[in-house]
């Protein structure tokens, strides 16, 4: 019998609850741990909603990640609509717990090393550099475009060595596949992304290269190497997490220094803060709302609630981040605060492995704004932006400002 009990009423996840997203979520936590929520397609899922039981559920093994026993759990309760996987691209880490995500994640992080990605550095701060010389900064211009799209998709095209022509056609494709579109666009999406990634993993076999995508098909581990769908699936996460965290981070992160003013005074007067106000942007208005979909192998109990099994879970970053048991005064944007301990990239087994990469692209690129452009502003009204209708990220549509 559990302690608490769980909201009985669904509440209805919609384009209203995303534009009003910690004022929701606020209300909810200080009602009940976990709430029932209806998606946009109408699959039934528990979100977790304070940071204790969050953390805690992010490391829980009964709350699986096995793609295909999630997805036989979501068409049981939606139907096919409401599955988020296409088997083309899902063979990758986020999508599996050990023994298959152990052997996945080993072989990548042989690929993707912390010095691969430190030796980034220079080549961040150059493309910000060329990104900020060609700005218009005689009118209005949306930051997104100039700034927060092109960065990380000309970092992850160049690390991958992916062609950056086509990175119009990724913004597409992953817009489309993150954003809540009808599913007959996401699935024409994901064959086109996934088709692409064949012919480019194909091209480097006969064409090897000195990138991470090469690294990637020759890694091995006591003979083991990445399957080819494990190698298609592998390079989309990279690309897909890989520009879209960043994106949002900055965007989302400017946002809020430009609606707390005497924040962005702070981070002008001493760029040396930008480290701070990277964490803070993470833990107020992280580009990731939700944890990706979960399910319940055996009945589970958060914050007093059971959730049965066979039950589909959403761990509510956002919600957990505002969570003033952790974080006094939590909808306070604060560069100076101690942020440490947030979950914008997860924890456990599963902890983002592009963090280090996201947070260096942030930094490089608030500290030459901060530095460049100390009279940026908003060029609207900032209270009336535009946020995505996504069921994982949380970004904007537009953010317009003025650079000088």
């Amino acid at each position: 019998m559990s302690t608490t009990e769980a909201r009985t009423d669904a509440v209805t996840f919609d384009s209203e609850f995303v534009s009003h997203l910690h004022d929701r979520y606020g209300e909810i936590r200080s009602a009940t741990p976990v709430q029932r929520m209806i998606t946009p397609y109408g699959l039934p899922v528990w979100v977790i909603t304070r940071y204790d039981d969050a953390r805690a559920a992010l490391a829980d093994p009964r709350l699986a990640k096995d793609f295909r026993r999630t997805r036989e759990v979501v068409s049981t309760k939606a139907g096919a609509a409401g599955s988020p996987f296409n088997d083309d691209l899902s063979e990758q880490m986020l999508n599996l717990d050990p023994p298959d995500h152990t052997r996945l994640r080993k072989l990548v992080v042989k690929a993707f090393t912390t010095r691969r990605v430190e030796a980034l550095r220079p080549r961040v701060e150059e493309i910000t550099a060329e990104l900020l010389d060609g700005a218009d900064t005689s009118g209005e211009v949306d930051l997104l475009d100039v700034l927060a799209f092109p960065l990380p998709i000309r970092v992850i095209c160049e690390l991958l060595g992916v062609d950056e022509s086509r990175r119009d056609d990724f913004r597409h494709w992953t817009n489309t596949l993150l954003d809540a579109s009808d599913e007959e666009a996401k699935a024409a999406a994901a064959a086109a992304m996934a088709a692409y990634l064949a012919e480019l993993t194909a091209a480097k076999r006969q064409q090897p290269a000195d990138d991470l995508l090469t690294a990637l098909i020759e890694v091995s581990e006591d003979e083991d190497r990445l399957s080819e769908t494990e190698l298609i699936s592998m390079v989309f996460l990279l690309l897909v997490a890989g520009h879209e965290t960043t994106v949002n981070l900055i965007g989302n992160g400017v946002l809020a220094l430009l609606r707390n003013p005497e924040q962005w005074a702070a981070l002008v007067e001493d760029p040396d803060r930008v480290t701070g106000a990277v964490e803070e942007a993470l833990r107020f208005d992280g580009p990731v709302m939700h944890g990706t979909f979960r399910h319940t192998t055996a009945a589970v109990t958060f914050g007093g609630v059971e959730i049965p099994a066979g039950e589909i879970v959403w761990v509510g970053l956002a919600s957990a981040n505002h969570d003033p048991e952790k974080f006094p005064e939590p909808d306070a944007f604060d560069i100076t605060r101690d942020s440490h301990g947030h979950l914008a990239f997860g924890h456990g087994i599963h902890f983002c492995l592009g963090a280090q990469l996201a947070r260096m692209e942030a930094q490089i690129a608030l500290r030459q704004l901060a530095e460049r452009f100390p009279g940026l502003r908003g060029a609207a009204e900032l209270d009336d932006v535009e946020w995505r209708f996504s069921t994982l990220i949380h970004g904007l549509q537009r953010l317009p400002v003025h650079l000088g």
